[in-house]
């Protein structure tokens, strides 16, 4: 049995919380030269992109040396690069670290903020700010926030010991606590709980409930009323993509601020800030594997619809 080749570190530091891209060439290529693979392999760069990449010394082997566009074709070579980001509104609220020590970072996520880069979300995340302020490179998360959605969440300093602690959130050792601003519905018997099955499908915005075997499962504790809102408290068992959201609107009182359920509304203008989705991670308790500490973390945000009745 032929053992792997270990993967060797990057070569190139982080730009804004950001890891360089790393490429592997394909064993079985049949390119002249470095840059002819590239050019070819990487379809979404602007026209001249690629070659100007090469030209700035911005494509790099192992050793951290330029790799020139010439160079021969090497099956199984590495290299590494930064992307040109993609152009980001900063979202103009910061990230409040809660608790910090060797193992852990939990972070107070506003609202509009990703947790991790995604799609045209990178350097205007969470995880990158974090990386960037606090000076942990290696930073990664144990489990991800909607980006709606603002609160708790936790990061975990080593790479090497994050699979401990995403293994709490897999076998459901993590108590979580949301709250959510939404219609008040006096015929709606509290507590409950809501189970179903949630299909999220790429590419699709929504997710919807289908037939199957509950995925997700809801406990709907209580209901504060003011006025003809409501502060509903959660507790998740599951964590399914837009859970929550899905939940409260199948019971007929959809959060205040939500663009997608019950009805998909037109997007936002970038840079518009002034409707959150009413959804917050309020609270994280759990018991450190590591250490056996156990912890119990509470966000200090409050949401602007309970504030102002009158608000989003």
């Amino acid at each position: 049995m032929r053992r792997k080749t270990p993967v060797p570190p990057a070569p190139l530091p982080q730009r804004a919380g950001i890891d360089p891209v790393r490429l592997r060439l394909p064993q079985d290529g049949a390119w002249p030269t470095v840059g002819a693979h590239l050019v070819e392999r990487l379809t979404g760069a602007a026209p001249g992109m690629v070659e100007a990449m090469f030209d700035a010394g911005g494509i790099v082997g192992a050793d951290g040396r330029p790799v020139a566009a010439d160079a021969p074709y090497l099956p199984g070579m590495y290299v590494w690069f930064h992307r040109e980001p993609p152009a980001e509104v900063p979202v103009p609220f910061p990230v409040e670290v809660v608790y910090r020590d060797a193992h852990i970072v939990v972070a107070d996520k506003p609202h509009f903020l990703a947790t991790t880069p995604r799609g045209g979300h990178v350097t205007q995340t969470a995880l990158a700010r974090l990386r960037h302020e606090l000076g942990v490179p290696a930073l990664g998360a144990a489990h991800r926030l909607d980006r709606l959605t603002a609160g708790l969440v936790l990061f975990v300093v080593r790479p090497e010991e994050r699979g401990a602690y995403q293994t709490l959130f897999r076998d459901r050792r993590v108590h979580k606590e949301y709250e959510a601003i939404a219609p008040y519905a006096p015929s709606l018997t509290l507590p409950r709980t809501v189970r179903s099955r949630i299909l999220k499908e790429r590419g699709v915005l929504a997710a919807r409930e289908t037939e199957g075997e509950p995925n997700a499962v809801t406990v709907v504790a209580s209901a504060e009323r003011r006025g003809p809102l409501a502060r509903y408290r959660l507790l998740p068992e599951t964590g399914q993509t837009h859970q929550l959201r899905v939940h409260l609107n199948s019971l007929g009182v959809p959060i205040l601020g939500d663009p997608l359920y019950p009805d998909i509304a037109p997007p936002a203008t970038p840079g518009d800030f002034r409707h959150p989705l009413q959804l917050l991670a309020r609270g994280l308790e759990f018991t450190d594997p590591l250490t056996g500490t156990h912890h119990s973390f509470v966000s200090g945000r409050t949401l602007e619809a309970w504030q102002a009745p009158d608000g989003p």
